[in-house]
């Protein structure tokens, strides 16, 4: 039977831990809806930058855009979004199996000459792939701690003008992509080149723009920003997903601690009454030993 010290500092140990990922789980919640209001917010503005982009898609054929030229993928380029904390399930994890399998799968040739570069968004697939000696670019673990549209330009317009130079010929994004608090679904997405949107003719045939100060010039300017929106959109979804996958961890993580503080009651109030037996059984003893 278990001892009765032993079982009382493991029920306490068990207690406090729930508290604290109740705690956690509160402090989630309320991130939670901050991030999710940010992405909703863009989904609007991304989505209809979208739309135009497609309607105007006739003029990406004679676009000079460096952006949309499509190159042999000798070298590429895979940004990994993660987070820089961990107790969140398998939310980290599950965006860096999908990139491990994007790289045996699509670009295993590539990795293998050394061509294969990463930027990672967020410190846990920083750190997972610097230890495995990975071709990673930079540092962005702080991106975190000031998440707005310019912070995460300056790590696109890197992408771009690395692109543009001929350091990569294709760019991967890879991330969660926020549904609801309990749902994320791992993403890939192609950055660079810009790829052309297919719409339907009747959709396009619905839809009349009066374009200043001409339609190439303002394709022009749209793709830039449309792929700094992307990016950014990316990393609002991922912060998101992060706080949701957090807050259900730490929920299923409080009830796993209450399901094992019944079990460590129970198991107290069984040494509990196994100590009084025996005490009682030693009183009885010592009593018929006096009167005998």
């Amino acid at each position: 039977m278990a001892n009765l010290k032993e079982v009382r500092i493991r029920i306490t140990s068990v207690q406090s831990t729930q508290q604290i990922t109740k705690a956690m789980k509160m402090v989630s919640a309320a991130k939670l809806k901050r991030a999710t209001n940010a992405i909703i917010q863009l989904r609007p503005y991304a989505t209809k930058l979208k739309d135009i982009l497609a309607n105007l898609s006739a003029s990406l054929e004679g676009s000079s855009s460096p952006f949309i030229q499509e190159r042999e993928p000798n070298k590429v380029l895979i940004v990994v979004v993660s987070s820089n904390r961990g107790l969140a399930g398998a939310f980290n994890m599950n965006v860096i199996k999908e990139t491990n399998n994007l790289i045996a799968n699509k670009y295993s040739k590539q990795h293998k000459n050394g061509d294969v570069q990463i930027i990672a968004i967020g410190k846990k697939a920083q750190d997972f792939y610097q230890k495995r000696n990975f071709n990673v670019i930079g540092n962005n673990d702080e991106i975190y701690s000031a998440l707005t549209f310019e912070n995460v330009t300056k790590i696109t317009e890197a992408i771009m003008a690395g692109f543009v130079k001929g350091q990569f010929d294709k760019v991967e994004l890879v991330y969660n992509h926020f549904k609801n608090a309990a749902v994320q679904v791992v993403t890939t997405e192609q950055l660079l080149p810009l790829q052309k949107t297919q719409e339907d003719t009747a959709s396009k045939t619905n839809r009349d723009y009066i374009l200043e100060p001409s339609q190439e010039e303002i394709v022009e300017q749209l793709i830039p920003k449309s792929i700094k929106i992307q990016l950014y959109r990316a990393v609002l979804d991922s912060h998101a997903s992060e706080h949701g996958a957090r807050m259900t961890s730490m929920d299923k993580a409080t009830e796993n601690a209450g399901d094992l503080l019944k079990a460590l009651k129970l198991s107290y109030n069984q040494a509990r009454q196994a100590a009084i037996t025996t005490e009682l059984t030693e009183i009885v003893s010592g009593a018929a030993a006096l009167n005998g």
